[in-house]
């Protein structure tokens, strides 16, 4: 008979039950400080391309023949007067080229203070 009762008793079904938790606090607080740090490198590259140029301005001045022309000349139209004259010659290919590069750093500060009761 014993053993019949030890065998229902660990066949049946226990019911659990949850224990009441009490914190051990009454009240408190909470400080976090959180530093970032972000590095930037931004690199800027750029190349301008042109065409072949040749051109003459001034005052007080001839031109012989067209300006490509190897043989070109100038002469003063009036020796009496001022003459400017101004010439530009530039060959086909690259006029323009950047090479840029800028680094940035940016600081973060994020401060947060909790305060919590029961």
């Amino acid at each position: 008979m014993k053993k019949l009762i030890l065998l229902l008793a660990l066949l049946s079904p226990s019911i659990a039950r949850a224990n009441t938790v009490t914190p051990q606090f009454t009240t408190g607080n909470m400080t976090s400080n959180t530093v970032t740090t972000q590095t930037i490198k931004e690199v800027t590259k750029k190349e301008v391309m042109g065409a072949a140029v040749k051109t003459w301005s001034g005052t007080n001045v001839t031109a012989s023949g067209n300006i490509t022309a190897a043989d070109t000349t100038f002469t003063v139209k009036d020796d009496t007067k001022a003459w400017t004259l101004e010439t530009t010659t530039r060959a086909a290919g690259l006029i323009e080229k950047w090479d840029i590069t800028t680094d940035y750093t940016i600081n973060s500060t994020t401060n947060s203070y909790s305060v919590f009761s029961q």
